[in-house]
């Protein structure tokens, strides 16, 4: 069977579909609409023709679309119709979810399956009426009990609902916690002080800098302190005693040995 000719059998089944309709279950409808034997619609032929559904669909013409949303595919009116269809719908399109239980949703749809207990204990305050609510609206669901906690606590998790509601088609869609916590690095901040001087006195603090006395390179063994806080070199201190020594014997014998003149 040609693509085209189950086309317009696929836009009928997902028109007047009240949930959303899996490639998989279009196949089966179609085959069994025709009951074929020998040759039957093929999976690929499915997803073809859907393909060129939505390619179809794109066009401004139309105020609405085929998209994959909620597990299987729909039509969907176009963002910019939103507000026409809204009048039809009342307080029940514009009503939203509080805060406390999109709290309660985001915990189950990234910590799924889990328990009322762990949903607690993540939030700090009672949830009943979150989970409650949550429930009547059939964003989640009751999937079983954890058999490993004691008593056996019952485990929620998304429904299709949920799904259709906030257009993904399955809990692998939604954001990453990377993604919507980006991280924050911090870093350092360089000060230099021509950032926060003129040039000329940054050029100066620079040549003062230049001429600062040069490091002692070498054995600084030889390196003293003097009662007067100078730094001294030993060699040189030998050398600054040797001559004042020199000086200080001169003068002694000076004066220990007068002049021949002063003898006579």
């Amino acid at each position: 069977m040609e693509i085209s000719q189950i086309i317009p059998h696929i836009e009928v089944l997902i028109f007047a579909s009240e949930k959303p309709l899996t490639s998989l279950d279009i196949v089966e409808l179609i085959n069994n609409t025709f009951g074929f034997l020998e040759e039957r619609v093929t999976l690929d032929q499915v997803e073809a023709a859907i393909q060129g559904i939505c390619e179809k669909y794109q066009s401004e013409f139309y105020p609405f679309e085929v998209r994959e949303s909620g597990g299987g595919w729909q039509f969907l009116t176009k963002k910019d119709y939103h507000k026409t269809i809204a009048q039809l719908n009342g307080d029940k399109f514009l009503k939203r979810l509080s805060n406390a239980a999109l709290e309660t949703l985001a915990i189950i749809a990234y910590k799924q399956p889990i328990t009322k207990g762990e949903i607690e204990s993540i939030r700090g305050v009672n949830s009943d009426y979150s989970i409650q609510k949550l429930l009547e609206k059939e964003l989640i669901l009751i999937s079983g009990r954890n058999e490993q906690m004691p008593g056996k606590p019952l485990v929620y998790a998304t429904s299709k609902n949920f799904m259709d509601y906030f257009g993904i088609n399955s809990p692998e869609d939604l954001p990453k916690i990377k993604e919507v916590l980006a991280e924050q690095i911090v870093e350092g901040t360089v000060i230099r002080p021509e950032d926060f001087t003129d040039q000329p006195v940054a050029d100066a603090l620079t040549e003062e800098t230049n001429h600062e006395e040069p490091v002692i390179d070498g054995d600084t063994s030889l390196l003293t302190v003097n009662e007067d806080g100078e730094l001294i070199i030993q060699g040189e201190e030998t050398e600054e005693n040797n001559e004042s020594s020199d000086s200080d014997h001169d003068s002694t014998t000076d004066e220990e040995n007068p002049s021949d003149e002063n003898q006579q």
